[in-house]
């Protein structure tokens, strides 16, 4: 029954705002409670709707357009922004994002907020994707015991699921790329400094950035043309302005025609079954015209990890608190040691795992601490000039490929997150550069996608690139919403035995 409500969700737009909205609100409280990737619903959604209807104004490109919002953003309205996290529930701050605020100017519906994991994943090392205090555990649309990665898992699963054609989600390190690809849908990391961070609940002002999650890449290019933009109040997006560019005009069916793109064969490791469907994907970019090159790894790339996350846990307290401080006087918790304090006072919220990545960032010595600035320093040489630009200017390639992520692992609430292989979110989440997934096919039902990474400011070129392939490969997968992988008919006779024994009577006296 969702499958095929799945497939009426696609069907043509209705005519208007609130038609739209309505459709879009039927179609969470009938789909949303197999999944959970709805925080709540904004009851003023109708409304926005209507005053759209009723507006003499002209309608930008989103009129209409119903959007989810991760829970770490916040909107106007009387919905909190919690992060997932209970110590939040009281966060009702009365003011859009301005890269909200700006998707309300391009005619979009603000319908709700989505789940995600709390804290954007960065409370533990040993967290479960797609879990949050508030909201949950989100759930894979196309295998339901199957993680929807993280941080902004339930806009990748809303999605997926047809919720929405389009939510925002922020991140990081891999938080809109790995939920996208294995929800199987469009996500797009931009350029660090080209979507403001203000009014968003932060990690790291050296890597935070919100970004479009959408059904397909034009949705992405829409999106990302609404909500791109300088703002005075975020001195990252000082240069956004100068380098926003009409990402639509760039989608055509022949961009990669003529184009050399590196192949970073050095991330993974992937299955066999991974690699049979990257090599049908690098079939198809060669079929549309483009030379590929096989890239060998950035010099001490291994050293990545380690000065990143030194970078990440500083930042964290800083940029933590400096929100904390703004937020009203229903919000207890004014520090991140509050926090720490919060979580051991209540049961539910360290009952799956605990809060090291916490309690680790509460220890570090600010931004003025020189083991900081040399791991910046550093990570940031290593990601960037080192790394993705030595690697497009040494090969003489315009942007690089490879594998998203391996098709999403089960929910484990034992071990926490199992993940088989890791893609190269890395390093343009460190270098701050933009990073595009599309659809790329399927493992047993369960989706891949296909990245591309580019030198800063370079979001046009990655769309055009994602566009003419997912035009080319039709790589797009609708959900099941099967229980598991492992029912499905053509699955589960093969991990029955070929001849089922007979069991010998046991006598029983």
């Amino acid at each position: 029954m969702i499958a095929m409500a799945f497939v009426l969700s696609m069907a043509a737009a209705p005519p208007s705002a609130e038609a739209a909205t309505k459709a879009a609100i039927a179609r969470v409280r009938r789909v949303d409670p197999a999944i959970h990737a709805v925080i709540a619903l904004d009851p003023t959604a109708i409304a926005q709707a209507r005053a759209l209807d009723r507006s003499r104004a002209a309608r930008g490109a989103l009129f209409g357009m119903p959007i989810l919002i991760k829970d770490n953003i916040e909107t106007t309205g009387p919905l909190p922004t919690t992060a997932g996290s209970m110590a939040l529930l009281g966060n009702v701050t009365g003011r859009d994002a301005p890269l909200v605020a700006r998707l309300r100017a391009s005619g979009a519906v603000i319908l709700g907020k989505t789940n995600l994991s709390e804290w954007a994943n960065m409370r533990s090392s040993a967290s479960i994707s797609g879990w949050s205090a508030v909201g949950g555990q989100t759930r894979n649309p196309h295998a339901l015991d199957r993680d929807p990665c993280g941080s902004s898992s339930g806009s990748g699963a809303a999605v997926a699921a047809g919720l929405t054609d389009a939510a925002i989600g922020t991140e990081t390190d891999g938080s809109i790329t790995c939920p996208a690809s294995v929800n199987g849908i469009v996500g797009l990391k931009p350029t660090v400094g080209l979507v403001s961070r203000t009014h968003v609940v932060p990690i790291s002002h050296s890597q935070d950035t919100p970004g479009p999650m959408t059904k397909d890449v034009r949705t992405a290019a829409l999106v990302l043309q609404a909500i791109a933009g300088t703002d005075p109040a975020d001195g990252a997006t000082a240069e956004a302005d100068a380098h926003r560019g009409d990402y639509a005009a760039a989608l055509r069916p022949d961009a990669l025609k003529g184009v050399r793109i590196g192949v970073m064969r050095f991330v993974g490791p992937w299955s066999p079954a991974v690699e049979a469907v990257f090599a049908r994907a690098l079939d198809v970019l060669r079929a549309q015209g483009a030379t590929l090159v096989d890239v060998a790894a950035p010099k001490d790339r291994e050293r990545i990890g380690p000065a990143e996350l030194a970078v990440l846990l500083t930042e964290l307290k800083v940029d933590l608190n400096a929100y904390l401080a703004t937020t009203p006087a229903t919000v207890p918790s004014r520090t991140l040691a509050d926090l720490i304090a919060f979580n051991r006072a209540n049961p539910r919220e360290l009952a799956l795992f605990g809060q090291d990545s916490f309690e680790k960032a509460q220890a570090t010595k600010g931004l003025s601490d020189p083991a900081y600035r040399a791991a910046r320093a550093l990570s940031l040489r290593l990601a960037g000039r080192d790394g993705i630009d030595a690697l497009l200017a040494a090969n003489g390639v315009t942007a690089l490929m490879a594998p998203t992520m391996p098709p999403a692992w089960k929910i484990d609430v034992v071990n926490g997150d199992q993940v088989a292989g890791s893609g190269p979110a890395d390093l343009a989440a460190v270098a701050g550069y933009p990073h595009l997934t599309v659809p790329m096919g399927a493992v047993r039902g369960l989706p891949i996608g296909l990245s591309f990474v580019g030198p800063a400011w370079s979001e046009a070129r990655l769309l055009g690139y994602g566009y003419a392939y997912e035009q080319a490969s039709g790589a797009r997968l609708a959900p099941t919403f099967a229980p598991s992988v492992e029912g499905d008919a053509a699955t589960a006779p093969l991990l029955a035995p070929l001849h089922p024994a007979t069991p010998t009577p046991v006598s029983v006296r």
